[in-house]
């Protein structure tokens, strides 16, 4: 026992408890992160769930489990490296490879669906017109969310008001050209968010009309979402590898 005592060295269990707590704090970090994702601060769950393309919500949902487990991962490890017990840390590092495991998934779930969405702005507007007005669950969910971004973020449509024009729609199928060539939350407001001019709007006057599309904010809002949940993902993994390489030496010596 004395001969085995020695091999263990204090400066590689005093490594392996620092790292241990680095990566037990960015677990709670991530942990929070992920929950900052899934509560969907900007809004836009609708658009993915209606494309069936939602696995960025998916990874957020794995990383809320493993941030929490390797909070809860490395603190047994601590305790294990601690009492310096052989079986303890045996545990404590098939523990750990499993929550690696899962979190690689997270990271790589999030991060190939995010193209789907941000960089297909065709995609979200053969959506916008399929489903705008549509009178069913999942249509009143995308006029919702599509009126809010329209009035807070002024902007129409995907790329720009054209799209109400140039494409058939269930919009124009309920509303002639000539009566609304776009929904009027298209239409320049005041600070009270009171239409300036709802004529010069139906017009297609610049001074009365938000001339950008919606499409940048949806990107931006997916992107902060899979870049959150993927890349400090990645960050951790990468930490994590060799605090677990350094485990599987400590072990065995032991």
């Amino acid at each position: 026992m004395q001969n085995m005592a020695g091999k263990i060295s204090p400066f590689v269990v005093g490594l392996l408890v620092m790292g241990n707590v680095v990566i037990m704090l960015a677990g709670l970090a991530l942990y929070a992160e992920s929950v900052w994702v899934t509560a969907d601060p900007y809004k836009v769950y609708p658009i993915m769930g209606v494309t069936g393309k939602d696995d960025v919500y998916a990874g957020a949902w794995i990383s809320i489990f493993t941030g929490f487990a390797f909070f809860c991962v490395c603190v047994f490890g601590i305790i294990s490296l601690v009492h310096s017990n052989r079986l303890m840390v045996l545990l404590y590092l098939v523990l750990i490879v499993v929550v690696y495991l899962f979190e690689c998934a997270s990271c790589i779930t999030s991060y190939t669906h995010r193209d789907f969405i941000s960089s297909n702005s065709n995609l979200i507007t053969k959506q916008m017109l399929s489903f705008y007005s549509l009178d069913t669950y999942q249509g009143r969910e995308l006029t919702r969310m599509w009126d809010r971004f329209m009035m807070e973020q002024q902007c129409c449509g995907t790329n720009d008001p054209m799209d109400w024009v140039n494409y058939t729609s269930i919009f124009r199928s309920r509303y002639p050209e000539v009566v609304a060539p776009w929904p009027f939350y298209c239409c320049k407001r005041d600070p009270n968010f009171i239409i300036l001019n709802q004529e010069g709007c139906r017009l297609g006057h610049v001074n009365y009309i938000n001339t950008k599309g919606c499409f940048e904010h949806i990107k931006n809002a997916v992107d902060s979402y899979a870049w959150g949940v993927s890349w400090f993902g990645f960050a951790i993994l990468m930490l994590t590898c060799p605090v677990v390489l350094l485990a599987i030496y400590h072990y065995t010596t032991m």
